[in-house]
């Protein structure tokens, strides 16, 4: 963090020199980056930019033309200002020409009274630079320390936008790739102002670096994501152009965020680490050779060669945090395998994050599968209680579909939880469109997806108020009959048309595609989930 023009005309150097601003008053918010004294007009391919030019004045030309150009020059390599001794060459005050081109160019100018001592004008400068350099690199590591303890703590996202909070002692939101919340830390205001149109707002604000500050709204936006592939927003509502510090205070708490959603989080017993790693090691193609999970899992006790492979999710209700939801993971875990054990079923059993447990059963040929998982069923329910949904993949054929049937399964229970039915499990057909698009939701390549189809079009409603959108949902969800759609948005023909061509103009897609409309009608389908996920 540097001193700007005005910190350092008031040092104690600078008052006893009288220094006085002749030109830029209102420009002495620039940073100082360092103090160059110098006695030539040639001078600008020395500097840098930031630069205090100090001098007394005695060459500098007297022709008005040579003396812009010098002006000229200084304010294209972007010093700060000039400031010129009195008494020298200049008696009491700088020539007309030097301040015109000053003013023409923006760049402060400062005279100050006869003399006036540079080395110590230099030396105080300097040590103001130096001491706010060391100041800063004392707050990086302040700040690291801070993050560092956050991630190894395993910080949730709420814990870590207190932490910048009360940092910054501003209102910080983390949202997601769709502009929908996530969590929000408003530090003490009203979250409802901050929050109201949060969606319109976002969409107008874009930034094509990683950390960019939009001057209209005040906020500090900086990209959340790790290995490449980003999954959100961190906004910092500081008004003003930030400072270096809440700069890096964003960025720091970013990687945090990032690193937290890789971190994986339990407290499970021995055999139950055991099967869960032999659980991610098949979902996660972890294994070069299918074959070694074949192997691992015969080493625990579960043969699954020449079995019906089966995978199955177990998934709570409950969304808690902390030591008590990770008691409660534990537990249904280990309710699930005693539940196998009881009924003689061979099996798998760990958690597979914080709201699931998997189970990978290996039923024998002879044993018929649908009564094994109505037996297992009530077991569980007995073991672990009504908090929970039991959800079957397809059978595997071998160990290679494994994954194919527990990814099947987990999507299932994610919208078993939404039944009003009482089954003892489900399974895939209880799935529509809409429930399939309802677990993937949180996936980013599917807000990638809404963005790129709906993008401009959310967009445009934002900038101007319409309602475009929603007349595209009225029409798709017509099935194109523009006339049912009109009728439904209770417009007239002319006005619902006139709406749908505009809507074409700003997707720049053909509404009468059969292909298009269907793209269309599932980002809608998609955004709604997202909405959903979020808003209750």
């Amino acid at each position: 963090m540097l001193p700007s023009l005005a910190d350092v005309l008031r040092l104690p150097a600078l008052r006893r020199a009288r220094a006085r601003v002749v030109v830029g008053a209102d420009l002495l918010d620039i940073a100082v980056r360092w103090v160059h004294i110098a006695e030539v007009t040639d001078l600008a391919h020395l500097l840098h930019g930031g630069e205090l030019v100090l001098a007394t004045g005695i060459a500098m030309p007297d022709d008005p033309d040579a003396l812009r150009r010098y002006v000229t020059e200084l304010a294209e390599v972007g010093v700060a200002g000039i400031a010129v001794e009195l008494g020298r060459k200049y008696q009491s005050e700088l020539p007309a020409a030097l301040l015109d081109a000053a003013r023409e160019v923006r760049m402060p100018v400062i005279s100050l009274g006869r003399g006036a001592r540079f080395v110590e004008i230099t030396e105080a400068v300097h040590i103001r630079v130096v001491n706010e350099q060391l100041a800063e690199l004392r707050e990086s590591e302040r700040l690291h320390e801070v993050f560092t303890r956050l991630s190894v703590e395993g910080a949730q996202p709420g814990q870590v936008l207190r932490e910048v909070q009360r940092l910054s002692g501003c209102p910080v939101v983390l949202e997601n790739l769709t502009h929908q919340v996530l969590a929000c830390e408003p530090g003490g205001e009203d979250p409802g102002p901050l929050l109201t149109s949060w969606e319109s707002r976002s969409r107008r604000v874009s930034a094509t670096a990683r950390t960019a500050h939009d001057p209209a709204t005040g906020w500090l936006v900086t990209m959340v994501g790790a290995r490449g592939q980003d999954w959100g927003r961190l906004i910092l509502v500081c008004g003003g152009s930030p400072t270096p510090r809440q700069t890096m205070l964003v960025e720091r708490a970013a990687s945090t965020l990032a690193l937290g959603r890789l971190v994986e989080r339990h407290e499970e017993g021995l055999e139950r680490q055991t099967h869960r790693t032999i659980i991610a090691g098949i979902v996660d193609r972890a294994y070069s050779d299918p074959e070694e999970a074949l192997v691992r899992a015969r080493a625990v006790g579960v043969p699954l060669s020449g079995r019906n492979l089966l995978g199955i999710v177990l998934r709570l209700r409950e969304n808690g945090t902390g030591i008590a939801a990770q008691a409660r993971l534990a537990d249904s875990a280990e309710g699930a395998a005693r539940a196998c054990r009881e009924l003689r079923l061979p099996a798998l059993v760990g958690s597979l994050d914080d709201q699931r447990v998997g189970i990978l059963l290996a039923l024998p040929d002879h044993e018929p599968m649908d009564s094994c998982l109505a037996r297992l069923a009530e077991r569980i329910r007995d073991r672990v209680g009504d908090g929970s949904v039991l959800a079957v993949g397809s059978r595997a054929d071998g160990i290679r579909d494994v994954r194919r049937s527990f990814l099947e399964a987990r999507q299932v229970g994610d919208v078993a939880l939404r039944q009003t039915d009482d089954r003892p499990y489900y399974r895939l057909p209880d799935l529509h469109l809409r429930g399939l698009l309802h677990l993937l939701r949180d996936d980013e390549r599917v807000q990638t997806y809404v963005e790129r189809e709906l993008g401009p079009l959310l967009a445009y409603d934002a900038r101007h108020g319409s309602d475009l959108t929603e007349m595209l949902r009225c029409y798709l969800s017509a099935g194109r009959n523009k006339a049912l759609a009109a009728s439904r948005a209770h417009l007239s023909r002319p006005a619902f048309y006139e709406r749908l061509r505009r809507t074409s103009r700003v997707l720049n897609v053909d509404l009468d595609s059969v292909e298009t409309c269907l793209s269309l009608h599932v980002a809608l389908l998609s955004l709604d989930s997202v909405r959903e996920r979020l808003h209750h």
